[in-house]
């Protein structure tokens, strides 16, 4: 990537000082920035902040675990081989630590003030509760009955034993020497409601008011919380298919005795003890950081979790339930193949809901004509009806399912889903190689008269009910038989341990998906060469790949326009003079996560949607999928009514600048297309695109494309 002497003035944020591109580890804090934001922002509900405080805690650690440990990785290994990409990357390891520092005291003082906002209305995060108090006496009875009991007898301390802390588990130190370890099963936050009135506490604190009595000990109890290197890695080349889970499950032992990246500590500690723990632990003193208050500030999400109906109905603390609804065309189980061999159906989660995925699946399992049903599983809840569904239809036909059981921090719900459907008689398969299996499609052939006919879902999200209520996702129901045979072909091989090729519509990485989008950008670019228009919008959840981010580069000085709505972390960026000028990038962080892929590009008439996001892993480390949109109509509604919206939204999408800061949209900063279409959807302003979705579900797509479509009522 070349040099660029209009660049941002925020040079640290850049891997190479003039080299226009953002860090992706310091782009995602700043993303983690905007989660923050949301739980400062007044116009939200109160424990619609509490989960957002508790979100913003919760990805730090996996920050740490992930991306910092990996950072240290590719550290010790570029010293050895280039001291200068070494002594860079050590700068940006700097400014990653720095940052972290300065967003716990943004943390705490988000704390601060969610806290004395929830108390009129009914819900007091307590915190020092002192004696003689109600809070005191609450505090007391949940520690006594939910926590006490379950504490190991204290042992004596020694610095050596920091080698002994488990990843994210609190420790708690006593004045007598002597520390005690926390079971990760304990709670981080308690619940408990008296008089109409939610009392939550944090464990840290529970334990600093009552620990030291409770022991005889006199004195506060101090915290340590060490995070380790959480990522591991399985090879799956060289293991053959009954030693895989074996594998899996010896590796995720690793993750609890991972190398030392970060140590919180909370309370007073003797002069010389952090500096110990620096040396024994081998981290850089600004690795050892202040907690926010409390170790448990994730914890809050117990808050939203545990709120009784009567507090959480208030409209003050919590958003209305959403009101997905069963799309129209999947109410009638027995009409469903019917109905998809008439038009491809298009969902739109968790607007729609997810159950009309499940009601696909149960009428596939229990159709006597359906012959197999295959699917992939990269994360599903344990109680989703559709393990049912599968494990019923082993009885009868042929079910395949092909699990990850590498996908992070869900390896073990996965190891005991796959032990329960082949008891259940599925064939079960696993991912292969080095590829990690993300890819989201399912597969059912039945026997129609003379003909077998293929139903295909592709879906830009995972298979899980749960998430499918959090999560905005995108998914296709089609009997077309080209998507039909390419599913085909992608089962077959993967059950074989083979990289699929050869499709006809689906793009597939590693094989061609990195490839085609360079294509697909260098043709609009040579369209805007010829005077033609040249549109590229994508939506993903990170946009760090380098030459994807060149290529949009050159196609914005041709004079294409690139629409851009990345969630996390982005290395591009946009609206510099002479190099980027014509790219805007929004972000969209709201009530739900935004989790679709879209990739559009106007000249050349393709609309892709995917699980894969742009970045090297997506594209050469993960058997991934695009699959095109085919049906008009679904295609008219997504280029003229989704993506438009997107970037007509101004309530929540923020604004990536030149100078690679974030701002609050405005709008006179929306393109004039997305302007005018939002008008005339809307009819008025200003747009939340989320709210837009759920309005246009709820009407069942009046006056939009999709609206009554499929078969005539008999």
């Amino acid at each position: 990537m070349q040099q660029h002497e209009l660049l941002p003035t925020l040079p640290s944020l850049l891997v190479q000082p003039n080299v226009p591109f953002i860090h992706r580890d310091l782009s995602w804090l700043q993303f983690n920035e905007r989660v923050l934001a949301e739980a400062r922002q007044t116009s939200n509900p109160l424990l619609e902040r509490a989960k957002f405080l508790a979100i913003s805690a919760a990805n730090l650690d996996e920050f740490f675990m992930i991306r910092l440990a990996s950072l240290e990785r590719t550290i010790a290994s570029a010293v050895k081989r280039d001291p200068d990409a070494g002594s860079r990357l050590h700068r940006i390891h700097s400014a990653i630590l720095e940052a972290v520092a300065k967003f716990g005291a943004k943390q705490a003082e988000a704390l601060d003030l969610l806290a004395g906002e929830l108390e009129s209305a009914g819900v007091f995060i307590v915190r020092k509760p002192q004696p003689g108090t109600v809070f005191f006496d609450i505090s007391k009875k949940v520690f006594d009955e939910q926590v006490l009991q379950k504490l190991s007898p204290p042992e004596p301390f020694a610095s050596a034993k920091f080698h002994t802390m488990e990843n994210l588990q609190l420790v708690a130190l006593l004045k007598n020497n002597q520390w005690l370890r926390i079971p990760k099963s304990v709670p981080s936050l308690f619940c408990t409601t008296e008089d109409n009135q939610l009392y939550a506490f944090f464990l840290d604190e529970l334990l600093a008011t009552h620990l030291g009595s409770a022991l005889a000990v006199p004195g506060v109890p101090s915290f340590l919380r060490l995070t380790r290197d959480g990522d591991f890695t399985v090879d799956l080349e060289e293991e053959d298919s009954e030693s895989i889970p074996d594998v899996v499950r010896t590796g995720l032992g690793s993750r609890e005795r991972g190398r030392p990246v970060r140590l919180q500590y909370w309370g007073d500690f003797p002069q010389n003890f952090l500096q110990d723990a620096m040396r024994v632990l081998k981290l850089d003193r600004a690795q050892i950081l202040p907690a926010p208050q409390t170790m448990c500030l994730h914890g809050l999400w117990n808050v939203v979790k545990q709120a009784p109906d009567w507090l959480s109905q208030k409209a003050e603390l919590q958003y209305p339930a959403l009101n997905a609804k069963l799309p129209l065309r999947l109410r009638d189980q027995s009409k469903i193949f019917d109905e998809i061999r008439e038009a491809d159906l298009l969902l739109h989660h968790p607007y729609d809901s997810f159950d009309g995925f499940v009601a696909w699946i149960q009428a596939a399992c229990a159709d006597p004509n359906v012959t197999m049903v295959e699917q992939t599983v990269y994360r599903m809840d344990t109680l989703s009806p559709v393990i049912d569904a599968l494990k019923m239809a082993a009885k009868t036909k042929t079910v395949r399912v092909i699990i990850e059981l590498r996908a992070r921090f869900d390896e073990l719900n996965n190891l005991l889903l796959a032990e329960e459907l082949r008891k259940a008689g599925v064939e079960v398969a696993f991912g292969f190689g080095a590829l990690k299996l993300h890819a989201k499609v399912a597969l059912v052939t039945r026997k129609e008269g003379d003909v077998t006919r293929l139903y295909t879902h592709l879906s830009t999200g995972n298979y899980n009910a749960t998430t499918a209520r959090q999560y905005t996702d995108l998914a296709i129901l089609t009997a077309n038989p080209e998507i039909g045979a390419d599913a085909r072909v992608f089962f077959d091989a993967v059950m074989k341990g083979e990289i699929p090729t050869s499709f006809k519509q689906l793009l597939s990485a590693p094989a061609r998906m990195h490839r085609r989008l360079l294509n697909l950008i260098d043709a609009e670019t040579q369209a805007a060469k010829a005077g033609k228009k040249g549109h590229i919008v994508a939506k993903v959840n990170a946009l760090v790949d380098g030459a994807v981010v060149n290529q949009l580069y050159l196609a914005s000085q041709a004079g294409v326009q690139v629409d851009l709505i990345v969630r996390g972390a982005c290395s591009l960026i946009p609206g510099v003079p002479g190099l980027s000028e014509n790219i805007r990038v929004i972000s969209v962080v709201d009530r739900l996560l935004e989790h679709s892929r879209i990739y559009y590009f106007e000249n050349s008439k393709a609309l892709y949607l995917s699980s894969a996001d742009w970045m090297p892993r997506n594209f050469f480390s993960r058997l991934e999928i695009a699959f095109p949109v085919l049906d008009p109509k679904l295609y008219e509604y997504i280029s003229q009514i989704v993506i438009p919206t997107y970037l007509a939204d101004t309530v929540k999408a923020k604004e990536l600048t030149p100078q690679g800061t974030w701002k609050k949209r405005t709008a006179s900063s929306l393109a004039p297309q997305a302007s005018q279409i939002a008008k005339a959807l809307l009819g008025k302003k200003p747009v939340r695109s989320q709210m837009v979705f759920e309005e246009l579900a709820l009407r069942e797509y009046e006056n939009t494309p999709l609206e009554k479509r499929g078969l005539k009522p008999t």
